[in-house]
């Protein structure tokens, strides 16, 4: 187990989660689909249907890393209005109108990949660890380019799944209180590994252009602290956000 120094993980948005077992995660939360929620449900009140596996296929055909915003910014926090906010910041960061639903997306799921690479590498620059392969787990994982796009911009690996990853850690410790699951913590975590269907995406051309992307991303936040580090909010996916003091 490895903890940071409070005041150094503390100032670079970490913190130390306690888990089951007496295990510790390691943690940043990054944006995750709460943006791309407000949006779908701004564009449906206006009567405007939304078909995600469709509004995936067309941001993939729209041209990457040249709209982008911070998605940590707190400009982002509260629900409502969010296709104007994003438009905004896009224009701000990156000098790019935003005109149709698949280019804001496209600037949401490149935006958010930026945010994974910054946090892995700070994650690396701050324990000394390296890191082979990235996880990922949630609502994002249902998103296939999303995954690709986090694969290109660490360039490493990512294993995509399970999408529910809290219900199955919910149930799983309450069928092994229960003596109906394995008692060991690899062994749980087998029992997932086998259950559910896992994509893995290999990085294709990795850091091309993403070293850009992630300079004009910092460069649209406007302030660091003394130690260089940027702070980032906790939020949640499907809910309102949360900014740590």
């Amino acid at each position: 187990m490895w903890l940071a120094p409070g005041r150094c993980r503390g100032r670079a948005g970490f913190s130390n989660e306690a888990g089951v077992d007496g295990t510790t995660r390691f943690l940043r939360n990054v944006t995750g689909v709460w943006l791309l929620q407000e949006c779908a449900r701004e564009w449906q009140a206006d009567g405007r249907p939304v078909d995600l596996d469709e509004l995936t296929h067309a941001a993939g055909r729209v041209p990457g890393l040249r709209a982008l915003i911070d998605v940590q910014d707190r400009d982002f926090l509260p629900p409502g209005g969010m296709t104007e906010r994003i438009t905004r910041a896009c224009q701000h960061a990156s000098g790019i109108r935003l005109e149709t639903q698949a280019e804001i997306l496209r600037c949401i799921l490149d935006s958010m990949a930026v945010a994974v690479r910054h946090a892995i590498r700070d994650a690396v620059t701050l324990t000394g660890r390296r890191v082979r392969t990235i996880h990922l787990v949630g609502g994002g994982v249902a998103n296939p380019l999303f995954c690709q796009l986090v694969a290109n911009a660490c360039g490493l690996p990512v294993v995509a799944g399970p999408t529910e990853a809290a219900s199955w850690g919910n149930v799983l410790i309450q069928a092994r209180a229960l003596g109906a699951a394995d008692e060991s913590l690899p062994g749980l975590r087998s029992l997932i590994r086998r259950r559910v269907r896992l994509t893995t995406y290999h990085p294709q051309d990795p850091d091309k252009g993403w070293e850009r992307a992630a300079e004009i991303v910092l460069a649209s936040r406007g302030a660091v602290n003394e130690d260089g580090a940027f702070i980032t909010c906790v939020v949640s996916r499907t809910g309102p956000p949360s900014c740590p003091g």
